[in-house]
């Protein structure tokens, strides 16, 4: 069997950059079809001239025509787009046949009322939203989902949120009151992907932390949604994103009421059983705290908890690259895993 052929529609971003280079050296996929409306007719190798030596020589940036595409001989899609925009691409390349996982927001959620809610809009298409799992790998508890026409990556706040969460809610060791679970992350700027805006510019974020988007951040529907359907109840967090003056990565702290030491043990047993043998979630010590220098460049999540006798709450921190482990990477991470490849592949 030859390698299979990948197309990237969104290539331009930072997210769309890894996925070029994750990509490009995988051993199992050739980068086929690279799009972008405002880089058609360049050579990849001269807008990115970093990956000059991975890139297929003489691959241009196409034009991101979604009727077009259909007919490209490619074999997986991958769509680095805006929420709203994949939506255009992912109903006509999945009637293709083609296989879909897409980056974006917009199937990511299984009510489209709660997207209509937070992104101001009806879903573009609720009949394909509601085919599309919502998969990370690590928290997947079975393998339907390796079937599926078109996969929903998640988002990257929540990847650093629902890692540790979700199989302590699972295992009912954590039943937080509504707004008792309190969560901070803090962003590298690249999150808010390329744009020129002042806001984002080098000299306005460079020794500057700030709040944003509170009470509502959009990512909060996707991290509620999820963490209620772990705990089979409502659950409701305080979700605090901040802006940080790095480049990339997450750092996620998240404080849970629990009143009792025991909870610390329990939980350290119940992540070394979710994530044995998985490759991409070190399980630190209760005071090897993570550290962002430590993943950016990797496909990796650093976890670890400690539990506060003084005011009975157990603290869990985390930390992800936010353009690998909570974009790119986790995306071709779940390609070798849908398509039967080693689960390393291209990410070591």
């Amino acid at each position: 069997m030859g390698k299979i052929k990948v197309g990237i529609v969104g290539a331009s971003g930072y997210a769309g950059e890894e996925l070029v280079r994750l990509i490009s050296r995988h051993p199992e996929a050739e980068l086929s079809c690279v799009c972008s409306r405002s880089l058609a007719g360049n050579l990849v190798a001269d807008v990115m001239p970093h990956l000059r030596e991975l890139v297929p020589a003489g691959l241009k940036f196409t034009q991101a025509d979604p009727a077009a595409l259909r007919a490209e001989p490619v074999d997986v899609w991958f769509l680095s787009l805006p929420h709203g925009v994949a939506a255009e691409y992912a109903r006509p390349l999945v009637d293709a046949g083609r296989r879909v996982f897409d980056l974006s927001a917009d199937f990511r959620l299984n009510s489209p009322e709660i997207y209509e809610e937070y992104y101001g809009k009806p879903h573009p298409d609720v009949a394909l939203l509601r085919e599309a799992p919502y998969v990370i790998p690590e928290l997947a508890q079975d393998a339907t989902w390796k079937s599926a026409r078109l996969i929903a990556c998640p988002g990257c706040y929540p990847t650093s949120i629902l890692l540790p969460l979700v199989p302590l809610l699972r295992a009912g060791l954590l039943k937080p009151a509504p707004g008792a679970c309190v969560i901070n992350s803090y962003s590298g700027v690249s999150g808010a992907g390329k744009k020129a805006d002042l806001a984002y510019a080098y000299c306005e974020r460079d020794e500057s932390v700030k709040a944003y988007g509170i009470p509502r951040h959009r990512h909060l529907s996707e991290i509620e949604e999820q963490l209620s359907l772990a705990a089979g109840t409502n659950i409701v967090v305080q979700f605090c994103p901040h802006l940080a003056p790095m480049k990339r990565g997450i750092h996620t702290t998240i404080v849970v009421p629990c009143g009792s030491s025991h909870l610390l043990e329990a939980t350290y047993a119940c992540w070394e059983k979710t994530f044995d043998g998985a490759p991409f979630v070190a399980v630190l010590p209760a005071k090897g705290f993570p550290d962002t220098a430590h993943v950016v460049g990797t496909n990796r999540a650093d976890l670890s908890a400690i539990y506060d006798a003084r005011t009975g709450n157990i603290v869990i921190t985390s930390c992800i690259d936010n353009l690998l482990k909570g974009a790119a990477g986790q995306a071709v991470q779940l390609m070798n895993l849908a398509l039967g490849f080693d689960e390393c592949a291209g990410l070591l």
